[in-house]
């Protein structure tokens, strides 16, 4: 038997009453005054990023690069937040790119930031990943292969992959991990194979990962893109054109042994799995530059790549973060979410398809909380006093 969850919002606090636009009007002298509230948000800071805080605060325009980790479900918990940066705090036109790299369903966020209406596909991608994503009881890799490539058309909508590349800023950096040797092909005996080898050498040397997999990233940047240098692993680039984005899109989430692996002409070679094998929740280097990274994330730590998950010294440090600012979801608002945790992939085992989809939609709604509180920070310009360092 199914055990159900407990659904717990997150409740009506400070937090939900006041809407960022209505923070707006607040004049000096007259600032939102202090909660007594739980913080919803954690954030973490570089050394750089928290000098440009301390400075002059956090500002649309001072953004370079955003990453977005691969992760599945937990997308829905950062879905407030991601509504108040798509909507409010990247409304005003830009006089240089931002560049949003992602991997996973990291990369299908960013792919909804980067069409015209940002909040419609971010609207879509979240009704169609809680409510479309319906399986037989032992789906095979086809099966979850052709629903999760309809929730990604609803996502894109009809026009989306055109409004991405014609897009006037935003330039998106989709990673693969491109099969080799025993990885190149979907065989799924070969492919158990190297997926052991795999993580049986990472837990030696990350660099191992290059004997069975290499990082594709398929960009619309050109030779302006940040990533490059990127020298950690191999890396090759691949222009993004209508032809292979929508693929990239589908590889960059295939998941090794739960969804087909996926075929590029443009990148030949072998099969295209998940970008998170790689680059799990992106310590990369993420250019030279003055401007900050916001990194909008689950947690307040960083996993390099998809097997360093259970190597508990394997986190990121402060060198590729030294220009980062992440948010994510605090210790205690987490406790507030049903059975006390964001949601994942466990989900769909341990409940029923009603529970699991209310389950997320009570996380999704709760998720308001995270974008109320950075608009407050916003405004209240007291951001740099809530930062911790990440030294």
């Amino acid at each position: 038997m199914r055990r159900r969850a407990s659904i717990r919002p997150f409740g009506t606090t400070a937090l939900h009453r006041r809407s960022y636009t209505s923070l707006l009007a607040i004049t000096p002298g007259n600032e939102y005054p202090q909660s007594n509230a739980m913080h919803a948000l954690s954030l973490r800071a570089g050394p750089d990023a928290l000098e440009v805080l301390r400075e002059r605060g956090l500002r649309a325009a001072d953004v370079d690069l955003m990453p977005a980790a691969s992760g599945g479900p937990k997308w829905l918990a950062l879905a407030g937040l991601d509504r108040f940066l798509f909507r409010d705090f990247f409304a005003a036109p830009r006089a240089r790119p931002l560049h949003l790299v992602g991997s996973s369903i990291g990369s299908w966020r960013m792919a909804c930031l980067a069409q015209r209406d940002p909040l419609a596909a971010l609207d879509r991608g979240h009704h169609a990943y809680i409510h479309d994503q319906r399986y037989s009881p032992k789906p095979g890799t086809a099966e979850v292969s052709a629903v999760l490539a309809r929730v990604l058309d609803t996502l894109l909508g009809k026009t989306g992959v055109e409004e991405i590349l014609a897009h006037p800023w935003a330039r998106l950096h989709i990673i693969t991990s491109q099969g080799r040797g025993l990885a190149r092909t979907g065989a799924r005996t070969m492919l158990g194979s190297a997926l052991t080898a795999a993580a049986a050498l990472n837990a030696v040397s990350r660099r191992s990962l290059a004997l069975q997999f290499r990082r594709v990233i398929f960009s619309n940047a050109g030779n302006a893109s940040p990533l490059l240098g990127l020298r950690d692993l191999p890396t090759a680039f691949v222009t993004l054109t209508a032809a292979n984005l929508r693929d990239a899109l589908r590889a960059s989430g295939s998941i090794p042994m739960v969804i087909d692996g996926v075929s590029i002409a443009s990148a030949p070679g072998g099969l295209h799995w998940d970008g998170g094998v790689t680059d799990y929740h992106l310590d990369i280097d993420f250019g030279p530059g003055d401007g900050i990274v916001l990194y909008p994330h689950f947690y307040s730590h960083v996993v390099p790549g998809w097997f360093d998950k259970s190597l508990a010294w394997r986190r990121a440090g402060v060198t590729n973060f030294r220009r980062a600012l992440l948010l994510a979801p605090s210790d205690a608002f987490v406790a507030t979410l049903p059975n006390g945790r964001i949601p994942d992939r466990r989900d769909f085992f341990a409940m029923s398809e009603s529970v699991r989809i209310a389950t997320w939609e009570t996380i999704r709604v709760a998720s308001t909380a995270l974008g109320d509180e950075l608009g407050e920070l916003l405004v209240s310009g007291r951001i740099a006093e809530r930062v911790k360092s990440w030294v």
